[in-house]
């Protein structure tokens, strides 16, 4: 081994032992990140999960990208090396890309169109383009065939995978040699080192439903600072965001769990009077479809202006301003939800909005359009809501820094939602998603898991009780109903918090940390050293991993996994729940997303079909390749519709440790459509009888569903009165392998 090389793995590995240090300490379940003027850990969690690294190799090393690989069934990672040279990992079996937002986007014709307009409109004459975030090249072939392939275009795509399918678009479309693609950010170029001049036009689509989460302020600081020439034309223009104050019980649930928990029943404070911002969402703006909960919305106000963001010149880092909002009717506000308008001409005749449909405007291009990657955003005022009368006015504050908006509303609290400090919390507050939120408030779901419990505990007396997800309602529950217990939350992802929540809460809730336990440190399972000699009684879950909300629903089968790991010091008669998991399924007629995630032909002229696979999309795609199952939740998606019963696929028995599990159902067709692909969930079955059954399905909003999209829709209808050319039936399999951690799901119309 040479030199250069021992030194090259000595680095790689104290950069391995560093990454790994940072996972074990900020929680984060799934990243990736590359090897340039500094390592960014970046993640699909929210932006205060991200983290940055020294860089600690040196720039004559070949690019580098380490891809974190999670396996869903343990909690485990390990980190896959992606070489400059390399193909693009994963093909073989699961798209590396196919979890962004690349292949929806390149499906939203609005956006193309109009970006191909202005795009023509603005580049006239041969001149420098730079295009910051290039991702497949599209905008950057948009300009080079403006200029007539006569010009220059650097294109800068920073994510390694994403650069070396853009080498493959370009070298399909014949511009491999046109345009100059440079695998860095953008604040990592030097003019006379990377690029030859300072560029003439900028292009851009670094935008998110907020508009400022990926970063666009500071690259256009650092563009206009180093890259670009005096007074550059730009594409987009410049963009409005908008926003309206709204009423809504969804949205109140979603972040108010002090008031909601208020109307339980089952004596169970999680926000206990005194402590309501123990637990509460990030202050920060959630991006949804709004348009899904149009009939569960009250508009308290006309649209209002709130900030203008102009591309032509140099940003700045912070503003703030005041709008003096009339209210139009009597009602409680729960909520802001706010869009974009994008103007990507300088005259102001191209626009692009992310408005929800119930907005009229000429200027409002594309708001019709179903997408999943812009979306309308929802910013949570606290409390119970700020009750206002029609022709009320109230002052709206905003703040925008450099990657987020937020706001605040200058309305008197009424004394009734004044609530008294009487603990104290110190400065710990545990941070939850709203879904979760929702989820520990919802009377339906409390009520089950306090049956199911209570069932479990009955009869039983000094019960060593394991939690073995990271269900503090389920902790909270076991100490309550049972004066005996001893309580061990294994917490895999709370950890440390799970255990300061409990002592904060402890007073409230009526027990003593000294019959609840938190393992001090994160063990693969426990021993009968770490039980005192004791066995497990009870092996309980909901199951529940912090931070895993997006994640597809049969990978919370990890409970099954902890289960298996925990077999040697259960005892014989010990109790597990949930008992049993349900895998269900639907045939769904769901053509917004297929349509969003279907195989790309020509993108505005230009050949795509080379990222199909890649990107995971659903179509014709090269045997034996198909498109991946992937979560969403099903309610947001658009125009959905019901095609069959609910059928179960297979059922897990948690009684037994881990095993392979294949199961197949035929399924019957009991409406006439078009069927797009098959919904599935999973039904935790919480006790042996198979009275209580707790369901992640499309009927329930706060989970998302596994998503299995058809290659190419196809029409169903009734046996008996279905025409020719429907289909009255097909057959579903599914295949679950603990090694792989994979489900793996097929279908056969028949």
């Amino acid at each position: 081994m040479s030199k250069q090389q021992s030194t090259a793995r000595s680095k790689s590995k104290t950069l391995f032992h560093l990454m790994n240090s940072v996972i074990s300490k900020t929680l984060i379940p799934s990243i990736s990140l590359r090897s340039s003027t500094r390592l960014t850990l970046t993640t699909n969690l929210p932006r205060h999960y991200k983290v940055h690294l020294p860089r600690l190799m040196s720039s004559e090393s070949s690019q580098r990208l380490f891809q974190l690989k999670l396996d869903p069934l343990t909690g485990n990672s390990e980190w896959v090396v992606i070489e400059d040279n390399d193909e693009l990992p994963g093909c073989s079996k699961e798209p590396l890309l196919a979890s962004t937002s690349y292949l929806d986007m390149l499906n939203d014709s609005y956006r193309n169109k109009a970006y191909r307009l202005a795009i023509d409109k603005t580049v006239t004459k041969p001149c420098h383009v730079l295009d910051i975030g290039a991702g497949t090249g599209l905008l950057s072939m948009m300009a080079a065939r403006a200029m007539g392939f006569n010009g220059t275009v650097t294109a800068c795509e920073s994510y390694l995978p994403m650069a070396k399918l853009m080498r493959k678009v370009l070298h399909r479309n014949g511009l491999g040699k046109a345009i100059n693609l440079i695998n860095k950010r953008s604040d990592e170029l030097k003019v006379g080192v990377d690029i030859p001049s300072r560029a003439d036009v900028l292009v851009s689509e670094i935008l998110d439903s907020e508009l400022l989460g990926e970063g666009l302020i500071p690259s256009l600081q650092h563009a206009y600072d180093n890259l670009l020439v005096g007074n550059p034309l730009t594409v987009p223009y410049r963009a409005v965001t908008y926003g309206q104050l709204v009423e809504s019980t969804y949205l109140w649930k979603l972040h108010d769990l002090y008031g909601i928990e208020a109307k339980a029943s089952d004596g169970i404070c999680l926000v206990p009077t005194g402590l309501d911002s123990i637990i509460h969402v990030k202050s920060q703006q959630y991006p949804m479809h709004c348009d899904a909960i149009r009939n569960e919305i009250k508009l308290l106000s006309e649209p209002f202006k709130i900030f203008e963001f102009d591309f032509w010149k140099r940003p700045e880092s912070h503003r703030e301003t005041e709008v003096q909002i009339k209210v139009i009717d009597d009602g409680n506000i729960h909520a802001l939800v706010s869009w974009w308008v994008l103007q990507l001409d300088r005259e102001g005749t191209i626009f692009y909005s992310t408005a929800p449909r119930w907005i009229n405007s000429p200027a409002n291009i594309g708001n019709g359009n179903w997408c999943d990657h812009w979306k309308q955003c929802v910013w949570f005022f606290q409390g119970k809501g700020m009750p206002v009368s029609g022709g009320q006015e109230v002052l709206l504050e905003a703040t925008h820094t450099e990657t987020s908006v937020s706001y605040n509303l200058n309305v008197q609290v009424p004394q009734t939602d004044i609530r008294q400090h009487d603990y104290g919390v110190g400065d710990f507050q545990l941070l939850l998603s709203p879904e979760r939120i929702a989820t520990y408030g919802d009377s339906e779901w409390r009520l089950s898991m306090l049956a199911a419990v209570r069932n479990a505990l009955h009869g039983r007396v000094n019960t060593l009780c394991v939690v073995v997800d990271d269900s503090i309602f389920l902790t909270l529950l076991a100490v309550n109903l049972s004066k005996t217990s001893h309580v061990v939350s294994l917490f895999p992802g709370l950890r440390e918090m799970g255990a300061q929540y409990l002592e904060n809460v402890a007073k409230a809730n009526d027990f003593s940390m000294d019959r609840a336990e938190v393992p001090e440190k994160r063990k693969a399972c426990l021993t009968l050293h770490d039980t005192h000699g004791r066995k497990v009684d009870m092996l309980i879950g909901e199951p529940y991993y912090y931070a895993n909300e997006g994640m597809l629903p049969w990978q919370n089968l990890r409970f099954w996994k902890d289960r298996t790991l925990l077999d040697p010091v259960l005892s014989e008669d010990a109790l597990i729940m949930p008992c049993k998991g349900r895998l269900k399924a639907c045939a769904m007629s769901l053509p917004d997303l297929w349509s969003s995630r279907c195989c790309l032909g020509e993108v505005e002229g230009f050949d795509h079909t080379i990222v199909n696979t890649t990107l995971g999309a659903c179509g014709e795609l090269p045997s034996p390749k198909e498109g991946p199952c992937l979560p969403f939740s099903i309610w947001q998606c658009g125009e959905i519709k019901e095609l069959s019963e609910i059928f179960t696929i297979l059922e897990f028995d948690f009684s037994k440790p881990i095993s392979s599990c294949h199961g197949k159902a035929e399924v019957q067709f009991t409406e006439h459509g078009m069927c797009h692909g098959f919904v599935l969930w999973m039904d935790w079955v919480m006790d042996a009888e198979n009275s209580i059954v707790v369901s992640n399905g499309p009927d329930h909003r706060y989970w998302k569903q596994g998503v299995k999209l058809l290659s190419k829709p196809v029409a169903v209808g009734i046996n008996g009165s279905k025409s020719a050319s429907e289909i009255g039936s097909t057959v579903v399999e599914a295949l679950f392998e603990p090694a792989s951690s994979e489900l793996i799901i097929k279908h056969a119309f028949s």
